[in-house]
């Protein structure tokens, strides 16, 4: 910091407003990047006796002055005022917000929730908190801010976006986990979890799986250090699937078993072509499970690393793993097999514990009730008849409509397109929006349902706009009213889930055939604080982000 710039900061700080234990420099313009440039700060500090707040809005704060300005208020045991209410005041818009390694516990988290729910907050893309002693009470807090800073953000037509999650070490268990699972399935934008050590059992990471299906963006998760056992294993298995861009999982210390790293590798082998590391470390994994893993990432060619150490393999299923990736040009990928704990014949043990979870299990069902019994019975039923093969009935247009799903759309064909356009009378608005809501009902992110949905709907409603007589107005009011997103004095019964219909709009709101001036009156529903729309952020979300740059 040169000369001038040192007297230019002393005269200001000469002004410096003292009064009530409260040090301001509001409004100053100072420029303080660099530890050397908060020296005269730093000393004001220090010398304030009684100190209860610090005010610094007005000013640019860097990285590097930020922290020896709180290491010098560490000092201040009578500060009154949170650095919470302070980036609040000064109207900050945070992008991380790292608080690591502060055993600040559930308490601490009330500290900071209502900077969670302010719209400080609303541009956070990086939440670090790792290693806070949170405890359950503390992962609830947390959630409940997180979903209630989504539900302000989006309402000011900017949802919340948060990109990256950490919180290991934090002893969420089940509970916190699952509070946290909810305010993910919310959010939709994650791209990384760090969740290590948490004492999550297969229900907690059950909830996260079913979290995690709707971050399609996921490229991350670590859940090192948690009891999965089979049941969190198969459910996290088929989350993989659905998961296009995971490059990283770490599942290490993770209890997966044979049965669970088997559910996982099929995961892997169907897609997951951008994976870089697997860890199935100390999950108590075998010899055939093993082999398995191993030859399902024969094609990834992106994988820099597999970890299968501290299983139950035996030097001999070692070499074999050697051998198999030498055959794939891939031996260097494998990790150290220095800790492993041998093959000893251990199948017994583990069917015993199967056994007690599945008691465990069958006990909490009888502690839900017979209701939630009867309601299992039908899926049982069911799956015992799925291997009798059953000849499929033909498929028109109005057996489609009367009851939607993928596989009818698909089996009317590849004009199916053009026959439901002809078969709709495009001069009813009700009519076409009740075709329209059956179409999208049953859109899934698989690519041949995704276009018959996609080609369908564009047929239908290039028809429609098209028609010199089609009130595009009482078009919109009516599709909305169906959504739930307007009231109407009529007794309209709504669709259960808005998930098709929203991705459908994302897709429709992009052609040419839709009127652009129905988009703002679009937005502003989508964007309105609503339930419905809460439970399908990830849609939401992408049908925001398509409206805005329109």
């Amino acid at each position: 910091m040169a000369s001038e710039d040192i007297a230019k900061l002393a005269e200001s700080l000469a002004k410096t407003k003292v009064g009530g234990g409260q040090l301001s420099f509001k409004g100053q313009s100072l420029k303080l990047n660099t530890a050397e440039d908060a020296e005269e700060v730093i000393k004001q500090i220090e010398e304030f006796d009684g100190l209860e707040a610090l005010r610094l809005e007005g000013n640019t704060v860097g990285v590097e002055a930020a922290k020896v300005i709180a290491k010098a208020l560490e000092k201040k045991s009578e500060l009154k005022i949170s650095l919470g209410d302070a980036l609040i005041a000064a109207g900050a818009q945070l992008v991380e917000l790292d608080l690591s390694d502060n055993a600040f516990g559930p308490d601490g988290v009330r500290g900071f929730e209502a900077l969670l729910k302010s719209p400080a907050c609303y541009t956070l893309q990086e939440l670090k908190l790792n290693n806070c002693g949170m405890g359950i009470g503390g992962g609830k807090i947390l959630a409940a801010a997180l979903k209630e800073c989504h539900r302000k953000s989006s309402a000011q037509g900017k949802p919340l976006a948060l990109k990256i999650f950490v919180a290991g070490r934090n002893r969420l268990e089940n509970d916190g986990a699952t509070a946290l699972a909810e305010a993910f399935g919310i959010i939709g934008t994650l791209e990384e979890v760090h969740m290590p050590q948490n004492g999550i059992n297969h229900p907690g990471i059950t909830a996260l799986a079913q979290a995690f299906a709707i971050n399609p963006l996921l490229k991350v998760i670590n859940l090192n250090d948690n009891t999965f056992t089979e049941k969190g294993a198969v459910a996290m298995a088929e989350t993989l699937k659905a998961l296009r861009q995971i490059e990283v999982i770490n599942f290490g210390d993770c209890l997966v078993r044979s049965k669970g790293a088997v559910a996982i590798a099929d995961a892997v082998k169907e897609g997951l072509h951008k994976l870089k590391e697997l860890n199935l470390s100390f999950c108590e994994i075998k010899r055939d499970a093993a082999l398995t893993v191993v030859e399902a990432i024969e094609d990834k060619t992106e994988l820099e690393k597999l970890d299968l150490n501290g299983n139950c393999l035996g030097e001999e299923v070692c070499e074999q793993l050697h051998e198999i990736l030498e055959g794939f040009n891939m031996a260097s990928v494998l990790g150290s097999l220095s800790d492993d704990e041998g093959d000893e014949d251990d199948d017994e043990e583990e069917e015993e514990e199967d056994d007690e979870e599945e008691e465990e299990e069958e006990q909490q069902l009888k502690e839900r009730g017979a209701e939630e019994q009867e309601s299992l019975t039908p899926k049982k039923i069911i799956d015992s008849q799925a291997s009798t093969p059953v000849p499929s009935p033909p498929v028109d247009v109005a057996t489609f409509l009367a009851f939607p799903s993928p596989e009818k759309l698909l089996r009317l064909g590849p004009k199916c397109s053009v026959l439901i356009a002809q078969q709709t009378d495009t001069s009813d608005v009700e009519k076409v929006v009740a075709t329209l809501l059956r179409i999208s009902s049953v859109f899934k992110d698989e690519t041949p349902v995704k276009t018959a949905v996609h080609e369908t709907t564009d047929a239908l409603m290039k028809k429609a706009f098209g028609s010199a007589t089609f009130n595009s107005d009482a078009f919109i009011t009516s599709l909305l009213v169906h959504m739930g997103l307007l009231k109407s004095e009529e007794k309209i019964k709504t669709v259960p889930s808005l998930y098709g219909i929203l991705m459908t709009l994302n897709h429709m709101v992009q052609q040419d055939y839709f009127p652009k001036s129905l988009a703002p009156v679009l937005s502003a529903f989508v964007t309105k604080p609503n339930r419905a729309l809460d439970s399908c952020s990830f849609a939401r979300h992408m049908l925001l982000q398509t409206l805005h740059q329109l």
